[in-house]
């Protein structure tokens, strides 16, 4: 019940692009005590105050459901529902102001009368709102833990079933209880706000998934040849895999390991030189935030990891010699920073890095990005290598027929081959996780990397047992599965070194985060004019509601965007850029996000500013397509955009001093960059209605003649079945559950 909670909350409380009713009810509670009492005001109070009551009754009706449903936290339950009741009626009564003489005549308490009142309530909601989800998740987890126990208590019965009738009829209550508990897994996985856990459940629930196939054709297997030891050593890896998956998703659920202590991922490469470079950057603020000495380990740390990379066999001599003479540049530049470091610290009014110290940070973060790309490009072309060489999945087919023959020294020959391709597929994997740039990537890697590692020896055993029975349909059946699995496994690792990849280009994050910031090179021409500043908070507070205009904007951006049919056209693609540039701006606003410092966002209006200007010749071509006055509004409204962009491009690269000059400048490219964003929004829905309007024209025109030379494209059979599913093959699983009768034949 708990996602039909959220979805409830979130039509009330839901985050920008919409203004919340929780900032709505903020705002009546620090309003100005004077006021002006206009017609407009008072109106849009009653509204929010009957908006945000609504919301709260349709909240607490699912809270209700949820205490009928679950006697044990009845109470609980009805208690926090009443109060967020009560709390929501309190604030309707006070915004009930239609008629503001009259209630102050009559002694009535409004918001502008009984403003303590207004923040009791107001505390009360939140209050009985959080304990009313608190309560709803405990009950969650209780569900997830009880359908686990069940599949287990199953899972411990098909593990010693003897018979073939009597493995079907448990396996088909196996398969039921599987399905429900997919079901509150994957309600679960998009409930996750942590990355980082909704990864680990990801990968839990993909091993669950192929796992079930799996023990049913090894269940199977071992059933119809009792003593053969592959088939037994085959199944018995299938059930430990199946339990420490179920034990996995527990841990997620409840925040808890079975051994008490929390599971310490290892630092990769990349997230090593990310607290490098926040550190040594930390310089220009303070010379004492870190010492010299730790700086120093930590790159030593760094270091001593890409010895993963330059001891491997499968690195180049070339490879592996440019990875240590970047490692000895990084040093050197280090070691220089150190010693402008202690003299700058020697210097009785420094406080802040000197103009010597601001070119040995500079020389240093660029030597550690220089190490860090020759790492992505190494393991990257390491797995694209490796990828194309297993495509034909030679190994597999040869392991298959040999089986089939009953050819144990080929078998024998065959899975030496591939157990050394898993070693080789599971050191990449390895390789990758140590630049794959998040850590939802990082336990991706670390998945397919124990994926590998487990069914490589499965495959293995599973041919060996069709080579001891190369008559059995059975043997035949567990080998096609594991070696199923195994080429799935291969197609995921295609997936994850794009998506590794669209990170290192900056082509994923947060709202499609454009990660613009500055390569070494690149929109660097104002780099020593300009010294990284953070804002105080009064100068944040300031700030603070320009980024809110600005979010907005990029709100309707990307509400125009998507009603365009073509999501390639190159219009919708440059205003997603501007757009998603733009939000990173507002999350600057915030202290969030990518953009850290002044010189960050400076940076990044800079490019967003290039974006613009890249849209303008676009605009032109479509304006030579127009009639007269479509023409020359296109035409205006482009010049805008182009003076826009030039203006905020040469507000960017303005070399400014002192503290005051930089937060005038950060006004100004906020300020330029919701000028560019208008107009933007403006033109989408002009630019959307012309083309549709040019297309219908030259189709009327050329009906005949494009008739004839229309090609329909055929529809593809996964579309049609509607591949693509919620990651746990839900309905692979029910559909095969429909099929089990057909299992004793076989």
């Amino acid at each position: 019940m708990l996602p039909a909670v959220v979805l409830q909350l979130n039509i009330s409380f839901s985050r920008p692009p919409a203004i919340t009713h929780q900032q709505e009810i903020t705002t009546l509670i620090n309003h100005k005590d004077k006021l002006k009492k206009t017609e407009k005001t008072l109106l849009a109070i009653q509204r929010v105050g009957q908006a945000v009551s609504v919301a709260v009754s349709r909240f607490v009706a699912v809270g209700e459901a949820i205490a009928v449903e679950n006697e044990d936290l009845k109470d609980e339950m009805g208690l926090a529902c009443f109060e967020a009741r009560r709390a929501g009626t309190a604030i309707a009564q006070l915004t009930d102001v239609s008629g503001l003489e009259q209630c102050e005549g009559d002694g009535r308490s409004t918001v502008f009368s009984d403003r303590t009142g207004m923040v009791k309530a107001a505390r009360m909601l939140l209050s009985s709102v959080t304990k009313v989800l608190v309560l709803a998740d405990c009950i969650v987890i209780k569900q997830i833990i009880s359908s686990r126990n069940k599949v287990l208590v199953t899972l411990e019965q098909l593990e010693r079933v003897s018979t073939f009738q009597e493995f079907v009829q448990i396996f088909s209550q196996f398969g039921n209880e599987m399905v429900e508990f997919a079901h509150l897994t994957g309600d679960r996985q998009n409930d996750l706000k942590d990355e980082k856990k909704r990864a680990r459940m990801a990968a839990a629930r993909a091993v669950l998934e192929k796992c079930t196939m799996m023990l049913l054709t090894a269940s199977k297997t071992c059933l119809r040849h009792p003593d053969c030891e592959s088939a037994r050593i085959n199944k018995e890896a299938v059930f430990q895999r199946m339990r420490l998956a179920l034990e996995q998703v527990i841990e997620i659920v409840t925040d808890t390991r079975s051994g008490g202590e929390a599971k310490v991922l290892p630092v990769s490469i990349y997230a090593g030189i990310k607290d490098f470079k926040v550190k040594v950057e930390g310089l220009r603020d303070s010379l004492y935030c870190v010492s010299c000495e730790a700086v120093a380990a930590q790159l030593e740390a760094l270091v001593e990891k890409t010895e993963d990379f330059t001891d491997s066999a499968y690195t180049s001599h070339e490879q592996r010699e440019t990875i240590i003479q970047l490692c000895q540049i990084t040093r050197q530049e280090t070691k220089q920073l150190i010693n402008t470091w202690r003299h700058a610290q020697q210097l009785l009014k420094a406080k802040e890095a000197t103009d010597e110290m601001e070119l040995s940070i500079l020389k240093t973060c660029q030597s550690v990005s220089d190490l860090r790309r020759e790492l992505h490009k190494v393991a990257v072309g390491r797995a694209t290598e490796l990828l194309k060489l297993h495509s034909d999945h030679l190994v597999l087919q040869a392991l298959k027929a040999s089986g089939g023959d009953g050819n144990l020294e080929a078998v024998a020959d065959y899975a030496g081959t591939l157990t050394e391709h898993k070693e080789q597929l599971v050191e990449t994997c390895r390789l990758l996780c140590h630049i794959s740039g998040t850590e939802p990537l990082e336990i991706t890697c670390i998945h397919a990397e124990e994926t590998f590692r487990v069914i490589g020896p499965q495959i293995i055993s599973a041919a060996q047992t069709l080579a001891l029975h190369p008559t059995s349909k059975i043997a035949k059946e567990n080998l096609d599965v594991f070696c199923e699995a195994w080429e799935s496994q291969l197609c995921d690792m295609a997936i994850l070194l794009k998506e590794i990849n669209d990170v290192f280009e900056g082509r994923r994050g947060d709202k499609k985060t454009y990660l613009s910031l500055p390569r070494p090179g690149k929109h660097s021409a104002n780099l020593k004019t300009v010294k990284a500043a953070k804002l105080d908070a009064e100068e944040q507070t300031t700030i603070a509601k320009l980024g809110l205009e600005l979010c907005l904007l990029t709100s309707d951006v990307d509400s125009e965007v998507e009603r365009w049919d073509e999501q390639d056209h190159e219009m919708v693609r440059l205003c997603q850029i501007i757009s998603s540039m733009a939000y990173s701006m507002y999350l600057f606003t915030r202290g969030e996000g990518l953009l850290k410092t002044t010189l960050d966002l400076f940076h990044q209006a800079e490019v967003l500013s290039d974006q613009g200007l890249q849209l303008c010749p676009v605009l032109q071509s479509l304006s030579t397509q127009l009639l007269d006055e479509d023409r020359m509004l296109i035409i205006s409204e482009t010049e805008k955009l182009s003076a826009a962009c030039q203006q905020l491009q040469v507000c960017a690269k303005a070399p400014v001093q002192g503290k005051s000059a930089i937060f005038q400048k950060v006004d100004s490219s906020i300020q330029n960059t919701k000028g560019i964003l208008t107009v933007v929004v403006y033109l989408l829905p002009i630019c959307y209605k012309l083309i549709r309007k040019c297309k219908s024209e030259c189709s009327c025109l050329a009906s005949q003649h494009w008739r004839e030379k229309q090609v329909s494209t055929p529809v593809s059979e996964e579309t049609l079945n509607g591949k693509g599913s919620n990651g746990f093959g839900i309905k692979s699983l029910e559909q095969h559950m429909a099929s089990l009768t057909f299992l004793e034949s076989k």
